[in-house]
């Protein structure tokens, strides 16, 4: 891969200059304001719908994205934007139901939702959980993918220091505190989609170029469509005895239309609506306001496959007809997850560093997020609870301040020789297998908790730790347990001398099975929870500009699917 020219460095100065003096003139303007805890962590009040909606984007997109996402789409294509355009049928889902109740409860954390509603012993366990989940799963492989994406752009050098720098920089945002990460964040989407959009403009002329179309995107698209028919499906049909291992496998990743009875809705709804690092957002907001900026981060997240996935087909194409041979095996090594950086190789001089500047951008963001939100459950949850209840607001924004930067330092050590094994397990793995195995039962215990008044803690508690024991059964131990065919699920030959069940459809298993165990033990306890939230259908009415965002983005949902199914 080429090196940098100096324009391509100019380009990444620039966007570090306008990011950095956006945020300290924020930072300037907001300071005098910036009084008490709840505004530093939530900038109650400050943030607007549309940077609500940038700053979800931003911190939900990252390397893992880019990398993996474009890994995918090379090997199973389009079905792999189902994870995007159902996220945006979750967000309308969150928006009109979650939130409300949030807000109504003057809910600020999510360790906090979970005392309001349950026991203080729910909400310690979870907040213990999250910070280390966060520190050591989110935070360190976002580190470490950005660092090696970037590394990997800039010629494979400099690994260490990069992976500093990136840290640094979203030390600086994160310090300003959430209004400075919000209204950075717009800037951050702005150059990340720029710079995507750049990264797949390329790979269609790269298609076009190849097959002697000239330079017409259009038709490099029209090529994709073409030559890889394949690769436009939204559902796999369920393989036969004579299925090949690469159709099993593309199936493993999407299973068809179960995973749409199954888990990509547990991995959407507990990611956007139970999960600190996103909701942060929204909770310092009005409920209009908030409601809009997460319809807005929903119709961005429609046009993500075009940015994260697109480039990975294009490779795929490219690859299949004897293109990219060597950026696709370096080292005669091949690896679907080299797809995106295979395509970054052949940008030209300009575009370079507009694209280094697109995933800065993602990274820095999601690292200020996750960042924020892990200084915001220690201080707010642990250190204002069980170290020092009399602290003042003061104390409390300077103990956010010092956990931010000793978060950081954290995951620079455990990612400066790779501790975690992040690089040989393949960071979007390593994310989806810590997060997935906990998500049934944390949102069973959140969905049930905010709208059944007879949900109790111990059914909580069970909930929780059902939902992690079945995942870990489903995905692991139950064909050799059970056989690989039963009337709940197939399990198929993974390629590597066992036999797997969709992890989606595990995902789906331990959620039907944990709601079970906690409505059982709930229906043990009083009719009514005492800790129960108090509804009314008000609560859930929507705006007329609401309800048009949402018939919208069902609308373009709904024509994506036609096109693709």
């Amino acid at each position: 891969m080429s090196k940098f020219a100096t324009i391509d460095y100019v380009i990444f100065i620039v966007y570090f200059i306008i990011v950095s003096g956006y945020g300290y003139w924020i930072y300037r303007k907001k300071q005098s304001a910036q009084t008490d805890s709840k505004d530093y962590f939530l900038a109650e009040g400050s943030l607007t719908w549309w940077a609500i909606g940038a700053s979800l984007i931003a911190s939900n997109i990252s390397a893992e994205q880019f990398i993996g996402m474009s890994g995918n789409g090379f090997v199973v294509g389009v079905a792999v934007a189902a994870y995007e355009w159902i996220a945006a049928v979750a967000l309308i889902i969150v928006a009109v139901w979650f939130i409300p109740v949030y807000l109504k409860n003057k809910i600020f954390t999510m360790p906090q939702f979970l005392e309001s509603r349950y026991n203080q012993t729910t909400s310690l366990v979870m907040a213990v959980f999250w910070l280390f989940l966060y520190v050591f799963v989110n935070l360190t492989s976002i580190l470490f993918l950005g660092a090696l994406a970037i590394s990997n752009l800039a010629g494979g050098e400099n690994f260490h220091l990069i992976m500093v720098a990136l840290a640094v920089f979203a030390v600086v945002i994160t310090l300003g505190g959430m209004k400075v990460i919000g209204f950075t964040d717009v800037i951050q989407v702005t150059v990340l989609i720029l710079g995507g959009l750049a990264t797949t403009y390329t790979a269609l002329v790269l298609v076009s170029e190849h097959f002697g179309l000239g330079t017409d995107m259009i038709a490099g698209f029209n090529k994709l469509l073409q030559d890889s028919p394949d690769h436009f499906h939204m559902v796999f049909d369920k393989p036969g005895p004579g299925a090949t291992q690469q159709e099993i496998n593309k199936y493993l990743m999407v299973p068809g239309i179960g995973m749409y009875f199954a888990g990509i809705w547990i991995v959407n709804l507990n990611y956007w609506g139970c999960n600190q690092y996103i909701t942060q957002r929204a909770l310092g907001a009005d409920l209009h306001t908030a409601r809009t900026g997460i319809l807005f981060a929903g119709l961005l997240k429609l046009m993500m496959p075009i940015i994260v996935m697109l480039p990975g087909i294009a490779a795929y194409v490219l690859y299949k007809n004897g293109a990219l041979q060597e950026e696709m095996a370096p080292g005669g090594h091949f690896n679907a997850d080299n797809a995106y950086s295979a395509i970054l190789g052949f940008l030209p001089t300009g575009m370079k560093g507009l694209s280094l500047a697109a995933l800065t951008a993602a990274i820095v963001a999601s690292l200020a997020g996750k960042a924020n939100s892990i200084s915001t459950i220690f201080t707010l949850d642990i250190y204002k609870k069980y170290i020092n209840k009399d602290a003042s607001e003061q104390k409390l924004v300077s103990v956010g301040k010092l956990t931010i930067v000793a978060a950081m330092l954290l995951s620079i050590f455990l990612t400066w020789e790779d501790l975690l094994g992040i690089g040989g397990e393949g960071g979007f793995t390593f994310i989806q297998k810590y997060t997935g195995f906990i998500s049934p039962g944390v949102f069973a215990m959140f969905l049930l908790g905010m709208f059944w008044k007879r949900t109790t803690g111990a059914a909580a508690i069970a909930g929780l730790f059902t939902g992690f024991l079945l995942s870990v059964v489903f995905n692991n131990y139950a064909p050799a347990w059970f056989g690989n065919e039963t009337f709940l699920y197939t399990a198929y030959p993974n390629g590597k001398g066992g036999y797997e069940i969709p992890f989606l459809i595990c995902m789906g298993l331990a959620f039907l099975f944990t709601m079970i165990v906690m409505i059982a033990l709930s229906l043990l306890g009083p009719r009514i929870n005492p800790k129960a939230f108090e509804l009314d259908t008000s609560m859930f009415r929507v705006s007329n500009s609401t309800l048009i965002l949402i018939i919208v983005t069902m609308l373009l949902v709904s024509a994506l699917y036609v096109r693709f199914w």
